[in-house]
């Protein structure tokens, strides 16, 4: 071989050397899609999203390293279809879906790319899973509450606030777990002498009308129960309980913290880094067939004395001593 020649091969093959080592690094790239429930500038949601990256690295994942993250972002039916569809025609391989609404969309779509979700009340009901144990398909996942929680949720707010005789249980009759929960409340309202009234949250304006006029009669307070629209409308439902004086109970702990008097719930930000191990599993080879759906490991109590003070309400002692967080 000639010299000039030589010289040509060296310098061909040392021009395919980074080609071939960026190939190999995409293929070995996994591809993880995000499909969340609450706004990209939401705090809460971006609160959660931290919590799964940060349950990724643990198992030794990270964006722009060894995986590549695609999230979207939808908070109501249409963006949530949206971003569902371009998460799938991204191909992933893995996919964590943020509660209910998200989850629904993304069982519709696709019956063969796997799916973590998060904070989904009843799986099984909603027909995500076969069983907690075996899930049967390409969903699993973790689980927000049982239903048993939410007569906790009445029994909390009556000690809080004794001389409560009439409750409105806010709920999303959107979400399949809603008349399960309701009905919890209704088989402990008898024992604690209240009466119960459901409102449904879909809107913002209906939300407003329904409280305005239910808060026109007094003794009465607010259940809130568990579903992805109290996320989305906490700053209202907040406001109104405090513009209309009713002590209410929610069913997530940072929504003391957003102002909120009383709840009782899981962590959910330490259920989305739970996720993230799932996900790991998954891209490792496991089936999410095979990986049971999981519960919270912890409950928390968590109790604002600055909402209970602007309510007139003294907290009780005994109540105050079983909280995980006081927010004076």
């Amino acid at each position: 071989m000639r010299r000039r020649d030589f010289i040509k091969v060296i310098v061909g093959s040392a021009a395919a050397w980074p080609l071939a080592a960026r190939a190999q690094q995409a293929e070995s790239l996994r591809r993880v899609g995000v499909l969340m429930n609450l706004a990209a500038d939401d705090p809460e949601g971006q609160a959660r999203f931290a919590g799964f990256l940060r349950g990724l690295q643990e198992s030794g994942w990270t964006d722009g390293g060894n995986a590549h993250i695609d999230t979207r972002w939808g908070t109501d039916a249409s963006s949530t279809r949206k971003c569902a569809a371009e998460l799938l025609a991204l191909a992933p391989d893995v996919i964590l879906a943020s509660a209910s609404a998200a989850t629904s969309v993304l069982q519709e779509t696709t019956r063969t790319v796997p799916i973590v979700f998060v904070t989904v009340v009843d799986p099984v009901g909603a027909g995500y899973v076969e069983s907690l144990a075996r899930p049967g398909g390409n969903l699993t996942g973790f689980s927000a509450w049982d239903y048993g929680l939410s007569g906790k949720w009445l029994e909390l707010l009556k000690e809080i606030a004794p001389r409560m005789t009439r409750a409105a249980v806010l709920r999303d009759p959107t979400v399949g777990s809603g008349p399960g929960q309701y009905a919890i409340i209704q088989a402990v309202a008898p024992s604690l002498g209240v009466e119960l009234r459901p409102i449904d949250v879909r809107d913002p304006a209906e939300i407003e009308r329904a409280v305005t006029a239910f808060a026109r009669v007094p003794n009465g307070g607010l259940i809130i129960a568990g579903a992805p629209s109290v996320s989305a409308h906490r700053q209202l439902i907040i406001g109104l309980a405090a513009r209309h004086q009713l002590p209410a109970v929610y069913p997530l702990p940072y929504l003391t913290r957003s102002g909120g008097l009383i709840a009782y719930g899981p962590d959910i930000v330490d259920s989305y880094r739970r996720a993230a191990s799932y996900v790991d599993r998954i891209l490792k080879g496991e089936k999410p067939a095979d990986l049971p759906v999981q519960a919270p490991t912890k409950y928390e109590l968590t109790i604002n004395l600055n909402t209970a003070k602007a309510l007139g309400l003294n907290v009780p002692s005994t109540l105050l001593s079983r909280a995980d967080e006081v927010i004076e």
